[in-house]
């Protein structure tokens, strides 16, 4: 379907559909990092649903949930920082990260995904939910979006290991996941 088909509200009406995929995605990981959280929607769904050790970052001005703690009363945290410097994260101890419809507002991906592979565990999962490049958001925004190929490029020259993209939501979304690789040990025989 064309994008020209679609409504101007497309995407928030999809919104909560792609937090409940990203939940289910995401649902095994202890400690996740939302980068490029935004007002933290997703920081609070994942706490929420999946009581998830969760921590937004985002570098712009919006504001943050002033109550961070669900009614089950588990904490999630949002943060301002540069996701190219995420120092308060330590080497390896992130089981998943996400980015949902914020790559684009990063400006070059590689250092962004370098920093996601150095906070990532061995076996770690990235989520990429991102706007395709000649889609809606394109017609509504003027903003510089991926084709899913770059995407995949981008994940491949990272490092990552098997990198999968792939478009839903009409191909009014990108949705790309990868990981970290494993270490391996040496053989002691």
């Amino acid at each position: 379907m064309s994008a020209t088909r679609l409504t101007d509200d497309f995407y928030e009406r999809i919104k909560p559909r792609l937090h409940r995929r990203v939940g289910r995605e995401l649902r095994l990981a202890g400690r996740v990092l939302d980068l490029g959280c935004g007002s933290c929607d997703l920081v609070k769904y994942l706490a929420e649903t999946y009581c998830q050790e969760i921590t937004g970052v985002d570098i712009s001005s919006k504001p943050f949930p002033a109550r961070r703690q669900t009614p089950r009363g588990v904490q999630f945290h949002c943060l301002r920082r540069n996701a190219c410097h995420l120092k308060f994260v330590a080497d390896g101890s992130v089981d998943a990260v996400v980015m949902f419809w914020s790559l684009h507002e990063m400006g070059k991906p590689g250092p962004i995904l370098a920093e996601t592979r150095r906070v990532l565990r061995p076996g770690g999962k990235i989520l990429i939910v991102e706007f395709p490049k000649e889609s809606l958001a394109g017609r509504l925004w003027d903003e510089k979006y991926y084709r899913p190929d770059q995407i995949l490029r981008f994940l491949v020259r990272s490092g990552f290991e098997e990198a999968k993209v792939r478009l839903i939501e009409r191909r009014q979304v990108i949705w790309a996941h990868a990981y970290q690789p494993q270490r391996r040990g040496k053989c002691t025989n």
